[in-house]
């Protein structure tokens, strides 16, 4: 019988191009256009810098940038550019890092030059520039693969050059540039929405816990505005509605197991589907149950909780590693409270829990408990010097009013963020439709 050859398994990028469109050509990358280094001019010349050509680093391409580069943080001049490997790219190339990070790219909008921990195409048709800034999302595993280097990875002119890229008709590659370029325009507004939103939160966080909510329902004039609104207390300027208090003759109940879990201590988890939460599963504003989530039993609940039992609306208070993030419990649901966090339970009549949980994120109410914080590996704060803090007490009806504003505000940056991830994974379903060629995009524009 003849011996039978088991296939070589593809690597990554093979198994993309193998399951291209058979009408879909594969050209090399010098193929498709010039493939252009950088350089460094001299820093030991200043008349090479400071001029007006535009030069680009690897730092200024990395990350979710956009597409386009319009300008640089180093400019060079026309001697700089001779003195150097650098060279001057049209507008329209393609700058593609390929040294110690690879893979990070964009178009420059105007001619630029670039360091030499790039490759560039210069193409042949420009306006397929774009169809190619989409593609190099699946080329970098292979940039990756051919690399070498012992002190960083970098892929030579000659390695980069041979890549070969799919290469369909030019009307498909505008097509789905186009459509690639329109998900990433709405992806881009929606990062912008979710940024204003986070800076509003913020503004709105320092102004209703400085200056609160009038009887009209308004914003208080700010203290250099109306001085008379306002009285001194330890925690500086407050209206004069409002009162300063020691912060542990607010709480009502605390549940606080510190540097102790079940598990440290020997006792049986017994599985179960209580979360025990842990300072990794607090983070600022909810809880998180991806990281490192352990459950535990029911008898295990009743032996552990024998401080009480948390209840919705209660505050989340991690005391070390991180020190500071704050929660509420969302439900009535059950939980373990393990490891470095500490839950509170205010007196109602002077503060709301909703309205603690608000103060306790404050810049304010989170640089006291830095300076009363000790440890050199893992800031902490103790228990004892948590209760000595000062905490302002606006009447309840005040803070619920400044509560539901800040919870308001918390919601639509909730839903504009979901939306961003649910554009994300969108646009990466649908990119790799496009760009292996399995949905073709003359029928999905019919659609």
């Amino acid at each position: 019988m003849p011996e039978t050859t088991t296939p070589r398994p593809l690597h990554q990028y093979e198994a993309f191009l193998h399951q291209l469109p058979a009408e879909w050509e594969q050209k090399e990358i010098t193929q498709v256009g010039a493939v252009v280094g950088g350089g460094t001019p001299s820093r030991e010349v200043p008349s090479f810098w400071r001029g007006p050509i535009p030069w680009v680093t690897p730092g200024e391409v990395s990350g979710e940038v956009a597409k386009l580069l319009h300008d640089t943080n180093d400019h060079i001049s026309a001697s700089g550019l001779a003195g150097s490997g650098a060279n001057l790219l049209p507008a329209g190339s393609l700058m593609v890092t390929t040294r110690a990070t690879l893979g990070a790219r964009a178009i420059n909008a105007v001619p630029m030059a670039t360091n030499q921990g790039f490759k560039s195409i210069v193409f042949k048709k420009p306006e397929e520039a774009s169809y190619y800034f989409h593609l190099f999302e699946k080329v970098k595993p292979e940039l990756v693969r051919r690399a070498s280097g012992t002190t960083f990875l970098e892929i030579s002119g000659a390695e980069f050059g041979s890549i070969k890229v799919p290469s369909p008709s030019p009307d498909e590659k505008l097509k789905i540039a186009q459509l690639l370029d329109t998900l990433d325009a709405a992806i881009h507004q929606t990062e912008a929405i979710v940024e204003k939103l986070k800076q509003v939160k913020q503004g709105l966080l320092h102004d209703l816990l400085t200056r609160g909510i009038d009887a009209n329902g308004q914003l208080r004039p700010s203290h250099e505005v109306a001085p008379h609104l306002y009285k001194q207390s330890p925690l500086g300027w407050i209206p004069q509605e409002w009162s300063a208090h020691v912060f542990g003759d607010l709480v009502q109940h605390v549940i606080d197991f510190r540097g102790r879990t079940p598990k440290k201590l020997g006792m049986d988890w017994g599985g179960g589907d209580i979360l025990a939460l842990s300072a990794n599963n607090v983070q600022p504003g909810g809880i998180d149950v991806s990281r490192e989530a352990y459950f535990g039993s029911e008898r295990l609940y009743r032996k552990w909780m024998t401080s009480g039992e948390t209840r919705t609306g209660d505050v989340l208070l991690t005391m070390e590693a991180p020190l500071g993030n704050v929660a509420q419990i969302p439900d009535s649901c059950k939980y373990i409270l393990s490891q470095r966090v500490i839950s509170l339970r205010f007196m109602a009549d002077l503060v709301l829990n909703d309205f603690a949980f608000w103060q306790m994120q404050s810049n304010e109410f989170q640089q006291a408990m830095v300076k009363r914080s000790t440890g050199s590996t893992a800031t902490g704060i103790q228990r004892a010097e948590l209760v000595k803090l000062h905490f302002k007490s606006p009447p309840v009806g005040e803070q619920a009013l400044i509560a539901e504003r800040l919870f308001s505000i918390e919601r639509k940056l909730k839903n504009e963020a979901a939306a961003l991830v649910k554009q994300r994974q969108e646009r990466c379903g649908l990119m790799n439709d496009l760009l292996t060629g399995r949905v073709r995009v003359t029928p999905l524009l019919a659609q």
